[in-house]
């Protein structure tokens, strides 16, 4: 029998402290390479290195303690029902829950707070708030959170985040002093502390004081439904994908921090920009952040650069994924297109209708070949020595078109939005196909959470200075422009997969989009980019300046809205896309995403 190894030793120990804590026998630890996350009763922390380095060790404990702790003392029934509408007051809803529970065991165990703090400072390097340049570039989730935790274990915010929380401290204070100082008179009681939070959130004047909680679907669900119960629900959630969009929907919202796949990511505590999770279930423990900084102009002589190249990718979907899990994936995305099939395709028939009114269709009658001329048959019965009559269709400008859907596949789309991208894409493409007009559908991440081989060369070379771009993209082709939509058709399945979705670098990507196109021979190019916030790769922010992947955007944005044949349209799901796009729409919720393409779309046919 082999030997076990370290590693295997330090999961049991992981497992067996996680099962005990949430007094729950089913609890598993795992390792994964990608963001931690919790589904069901099953949590994932990051992999440390195969001699247990300390640092590493604590920060895999602090992950499993913080999504045991939760398992233990948070009823996400209890949550659910005062859910905030507006997304900032959600975020910090949520982030000020977890502050609550990790907060329970950091007073009654000293080991599972020194974890916990581990985990803090770890997620903090990505947070904007120890980039922020003034108090808008703060995310109240965070500083909310760090101010919960200190009146709640007397343990002030860590030094990273000390410059940030200067910028807001004062006014967090003044608005809601008091409510803070009550906020541990009932810290075990999590009805209490609800009532307590929101209560904060109005004080913050992040929610009215009259308008009435975000409607969940838990009065339909029995009162004697306990708390074991509804996480066995998100459970199999992920195993069953046969259940219906609003019960997935159900499940996502009273899970709070639950994906639409059935992961619970941990803790919403430390949420990046605090619009980021405005349509996601739940935020990923290693999430890009999504920062929205106001307009600034591009410095003089910016120059963007990638340390190297050599280990970016450009690859088909089919790639990435074997023929049986693309099979399984669509079949999943089908099943949420079931509900929603009928309002998105209603808007895809009133788009096909418009673009159809537009071509000035016109037959050449009487050719020898060609399509049959069925209306002349007639003619044939009565004299039957007569030829066969065809007739051909003349070319029209508006067939001289292609379309290219651009869609961000970083890790703060997970759930919702990026379910509902590609089934919106999914449509469109079937809907422009029948009116004549090429689709391409592309998407863009990168390979590694916080760089990957990139950044390891870099290491290797000796940290140079200012090395650029320092992550190795992932460019991904779902539908080329001249395949018909019945093959790619399963190949949109694969933003469902788990641990696709990573960092995003959206001014190469938006690059290497153009550039396809630009490469077209139709006459008219459109671009559609669908995003959900600002470029963040941690690897190349922590190492250049705080706006360098921004700037780029701004810089590629500007050239193609000013030089390039191409039209560009983008619609941000959660984030004001405006500031950086001329022709742009956002939305805060993912559900609109189908109209809006349609609109986007048919607006740019409409002025043609």
């Amino acid at each position: 029998m082999a030997e076990r190894s370290h590693l295997d030793a330090f999961k049991d120990v992981l497992s067996g402290a996680a099962r005990s804590m949430a007094r729950d026998a089913e609890v598993e630890v795992g390792f994964t390479a990608d963001a931690p996350h919790m589904s069901g009763k099953q949590i994932k922390v990051p992999t440390p290195g195969r001699n247990l380095p300390r640092d590493q060790v604590a920060i895999a404990r602090g992950f499993a303690d913080a999504n045991t702790l939760k398992l233990r003392h948070h009823n996400p029934k209890i949550h659910g029902s005062a859910l905030p509408a507006e997304a900032v007051a959600r975020a910090v809803y949520d982030a000020v829950e977890q502050a609550r529970v990790e907060a329970i065991g950091s007073r009654q165990m000293e080991g599972v707070r020194e974890n916990l703090n581990h985990a803090l400072e770890m997620r903090l390097k990505s947070d904007p708030i120890i980039r922020a340049r003034n108090r808008d570039e703060v995310p109240l989730s965070t500083a909310i959170a760090l101010k919960v935790r200190e009146r709640l274990t007397g343990q002030p915010a860590p030094e990273a985040a000390r410059d940030g929380m200067d910028m807001v401290d004062q006014w967090i204070e003044d608005k809601a002093g008091p409510d803070l100082d009550a906020l541990g008179l009932a810290l075990d009681d999590q009805r209490a502390f609800q009532k307590l939070a929101t209560a904060m959130l109005e004080h913050l004047e992040l929610v009215d004081a009259d308008s009435p909680p975000e409607p969940t679907d838990e009065q339909g669900e029995e009162d004697g439904e306990d708390q074991e119960q509804q996480q066995d629900e998100g459970d199999q959630g992920e195993e069953q994908t046969g259940d219906s969009d609003a019960q997935t929907e159900a499940r996502a919202e009273q899970q709070s921090g639950e994906s639409e796949d059935g992961d619970s990511e941990y803790s919403e505590e430390f949420d990046a920009d605090s619009d980021a999770g405005a349509d996601d279930m739940g935020e990923e423990g290693m999430m890009p952040v999504r920062p929205n900084r106001p307009m600034s102009d591009l410095p003089p002589g910016f120059d963007y650069t990638a340390f190297t190249t050599k280990h970016d990718e450009i690859v088909f979907a089919t790639d990435l994924c074997d023929e049986d899990e693309l099979t399984r994936l669509r079949g999943f995305l089908d099943q949420q297109l079931v509900s929603l099939q009928g309002a998105v395709t209603k808007l895809a028939n009133r788009l096909q209708r418009r673009l159809m009114a537009q071509q000035s269709r016109s037959w050449d009658f009487d050719q020898e070949e060609g399509m049959l001329d069925a209306a002349r048959l007639a003619r044939i019965i009565i004299d039957p020595t007569r030829s066969l009559s065809y007739k051909i269709e003349r070319d029209t400008e508006f067939r001289d078109t292609v379309v290219t859907l651009l869609i961000d596949n970083s890790g703060s789309m997970r759930g919702r939005p990026i379910s509902i991208a590609a089934i919106s894409a999914d449509i469109m493409a079937r809907t422009l196909e029948r009116c004549g007009v090429k689709t391409e559908i592309l998407g863009f991440t990168t390979r590694a959470w916080k760089g990957g081989q990139s950044r390891e060369d870099w290491l290797a070379a000796g940290r140079p200075p200012l090395p650029g771009r320092l992550n190795d993209l992932r460019h991904i082709v779902y539908k080329k422009a001249d395949e018909p939509w019945r093959r790619a058709r399963k190949n949109l399945g694969l933003m469902m997969r788990e641990g696709l979705l990573k960092e995003n670098i959206d001014g190469e990507a938006l690059l290497w989009a153009h550039n396809r196109l630009i490469g077209r021979t139709e006459e008219r190019r459109i671009l559609m980019v669908i995003s959900d916030g600002a470029p963040v790769d941690d690897s190349t922010l922590s190492v250049n300046s705080g706006t360098y992947l921004e700037r780029h955007l701004r810089q590629v944005i500007e050239w193609i809205e000013n030089r390039s044949p191409v039209q560009l349209v983008a619609i941000g799901i959660g984030h004001d896309v405006t500031r950086y796009y001329k022709r742009a729409v956002t939305i805060m919720d993912a559900e609109q995403l189908g109209g809006t393409m349609v609109e986007q779309l048919a607006g740019l046919f409409d002025e043609d």
